[in-house]
């Protein structure tokens, strides 16, 4: 089954090209370290998924891309069509010269509404050239104004043509020290809006990633597209096809489907984390070696203390021993920074992965009380080596990863309403108090349920 891409704003743009460059080496790559019979069934899942391919020409991404200005989309064509992997269809974007202004009420109610026709329009074509589809991807940032704001307006218009199909928003959360003065009210304005409408929201924190690239890809001056690199990478190894079902014998052919199905029981919890282990940059590879106990371990460990990535997780944090005593009605004995999950999913990919023993993710105690452990863990493997990893490893969690963040953001966003600022900037485009009012009670729902775990 497909998978159609929208790429919306800058920030979509560039992560959904870097995505596609991901997903393109991986599969035309040398480095599968498996037999050839499982390369090729590999391949075989690969066709179709992100691409369509005619026989004899380069791979073409299933891909709508949007900007209100055009700067970025026509480097990211130009780009994509001069490294002659795949290359993006020359109708499918569309572009404007004006830009949003960094203003989510203006992507959301003058963009969007004046130029949904055309979008859809693409997308609806976009849909047609897949035999099946398996539904949406989208890539935005929730900080600026064309991303945010359309991205928002986009995905309600995608749920509405499209009932049936699923929708994947992928989500850029903004630096804690802020590139936009507003940024807090458009991420605020952002998420609620597609709380209603996703079917799943997978998030990515800026901050976290540029740790990654300073800590352990030893990158000494970041730059966007380092940034943007590693987020495809890990992206990459979600959305690669791998055996979903315990013995497996055929690849997974629904992505989006059976990421919803395991992670996504109640429409309450939607906020999905990521976190991929081992990250280190290439030319380190050939020297490092590792095993799955080791990885497992690790991968545990930084899903009970809400670790961000694999340097400088808090191995003093133990998960609690069932049936000692409870204090109060819902809330267990549980430490204060323990991370509650309600559903989790762990990827391997490479070699020896029958022997890996997983059994320490369905510990009950690492899930909230109304759920069985059983139902709320999957693992998905492969013998196939990803992006050069003999071993690699993926974790998708639906926890209280994003509790605090979120909090922060809210709480941000709050103090800034509650003393007027930048309003008018909103209400000039039609985004009332009353909207903001609705957004903020949405979010504090969601906050209260994923506390409450």
């Amino acid at each position: 089954m497909s998978i159609v891409t929208l790429q919306l704003g800058q920030c979509g743009n560039q992560i959904g090209h870097e995505v596609f460059n991901a997903i393109c080496s991986d599969v035309h790559g040398t480095h599968g370290l498996c037999s050839k019979k499982e390369n090729e069934s590999y391949h075989d899942a690969c066709k179709e998924r992100f691409f369509s391919e005619e026989e004899s020409e380069v791979p073409v991404a299933r891909a709508v891309l949007v900007d209100m200005e055009p700067k970025v989309i026509s480097q990211t064509l130009s780009t994509a069509a001069r490294s002659g992997c795949w290359k993006y269809d020359g109708r499918s974007h569309f572009c404007q010269k004006q830009g949003s202004g960094n203003n989510w009420a203006n992507g959301f109610s003058v963009h969007g509404p004046r130029h949904k026709e055309v979008i859809m329009n693409l997308v609806q074509k976009e849909a047609e050239k897949c035999d099946r589809l398996s539904g949406f991807f989208t890539i935005m940032s929730m900080a600026g104004g064309t991303g945010s704001g359309l991205g928002a307006f986009v995905t309600q218009c995608l749920r509405d043509a499209f009932p049936t199909s699923f929708i994947l928003n992928h989500v850029i959360w903004p630096y804690g020290t802020g590139e936009v003065i507003v940024q807090n009210y458009n991420s605020v304005l952002t998420l609620s809006h597609l709380y209603q409408s996703s079917d799943a929201l997978l998030v990515h924190e800026n901050d976290v990633i540029h740790k990654i690239c300073a800590q352990l890809m030893n990158i000494k001056q970041i730059s966007f597209r380092d940034v943007n690199q590693v987020i495809a990478h890990q992206l990459g190894s979600v959305l690669q096809p791998t055996y979903t079902a315990e013995n497996g014998s055929r690849y997974s052919r629904n992505p989006l489907g059976d990421l919803m199905e395991t992670l996504v029981p109640h429409p309450e919890f939607k906020m999905l984390g990521l976190r991929n282990i081992p990250q280190m940059p290439e030319n380190f590879l050939a020297y490092s070696t590792f095993s799955w106990p080791g990885l497992i371990k690790r991968l545990r460990q930084m899903l009970i203390a809400n670790a961000k990535m694999e340097e400088g997780i808090d191995w003093q944090l133990r998960l609690p021993r069932l049936g000692t005593s409870i204090p109060s009605s819902h809330s267990t004995n549980k430490p204060l920074h323990f991370n509650t999950s309600i559903a989790n999913l762990v990827i391997l990919r490479g070699k020896e992965i029958d022997s890996v023993d997983l059994g320490s993710f369905r510990d009950p105690s690492l899930y909230t009380s109304w759920l069985n452990p059983q139902d709320a863990f999957k693992a998905w493997k492969t013998p196939r080596a990803f992006n050069k990893y003999e071993k690699s490893a993926s974790l998708v969690s639906n926890s209280q990863f994003l509790l605090k963040p979120l909090d922060n953001v809210v709480g941000k966003a709050w103090n800034m309403f509650a003393s007027k600022a930048y309003i008018h900037q909103y209400t000039k485009f039609g985004i009332e108090e009353e909207d903001f009012l609705d957004s903020f009670t949405a979010l504090e729902q969601v906050i209260s349920s994923y506390t409450t775990l």
